[in-house]
């Protein structure tokens, strides 16, 4: 894979750690740089670890799935990608056919009033483990195309810590608006990874 698809598959695969760090930002009366960083850099080092452990566990079983390589990568990356779309498609009608938004939103506020200065290491550990579990499976997929993993598990770490930086301060100004976007974004650039994976080994290797 060039690096360019590493970094859009980054891109895809941090597009929770986006949403959910947006939601970290509201937990804050004020947002400092030491935040911002503990929420990015736990949300980068899980994703750059993930792919590693699932990259080990693909390699041991490599020769025995060569051949149907390109159908894994497939099936993995529109999986994940289709579930993340899904998601981001059900939130968006909640939030259309929601009877009164108007009280919901206030009492979300509310809510989040209550919750502040709460986010704990503990918090962000959990966070950290539910938001990379795609990386895991897509461990797997690099393995099964044989990417240079030191490189793809960095690129994807290092693209995860820049998105979530500035998503925490944008918690604070657009509370969850762009959570449903990020989600179809990110499910978007993960179908059409898996796609094009299975084309060049279908057609062009």
């Amino acid at each position: 894979m060039s690096f360019l698809e590493l970094v859009l598959l980054g891109i895809g695969l941090s597009m929770d750690a986006f949403a959910v760090s947006i939601s970290d930002g509201m937990a804050f009366d004020k947002i400092t740089v030491k935040r911002a960083l503990a929420v990015s850099l736990t949300f980068g080092i899980f994703q750059a670890a993930m792919p590693l452990i699932g990259y080990l566990g693909g390699c041991l079983f490599y020769e025995q799935i060569k051949t149907i390589d390109h159908w894994i990568a497939l099936i993995l990356l529109c999986f994940l990608g289709g579930r993340m779309i899904a998601s981001a498609v059900c939130e968006r009608h909640a939030k259309k056919f929601a009877e009164a938004p108007e009280l919901i939103a206030a009492d979300i506020r509310a809510q989040q009033c209550c919750c502040r200065e709460r986010l704990t290491a503990r918090l962000l550990f959990v966070q950290g483990i539910a938001t990379s579990i795609d990386a895991l499976a897509v461990g797997i997929s690099l393995a099964a195309v044989n990417a240079d993993m030191t490189l793809s598990a960095a690129t994807i770490g290092v693209t995860t810590t820049v998105i979530c930086f500035p998503a925490v301060y944008a918690g604070r100004k657009t509370g969850d608006l762009l959570n449903d976007k990020a989600e179809f974004a990110g499910g978007c650039i993960l179908i059409g990874i898996g796609l094009k994976i299975f084309i060049e080994h279908m057609f062009f290797s």
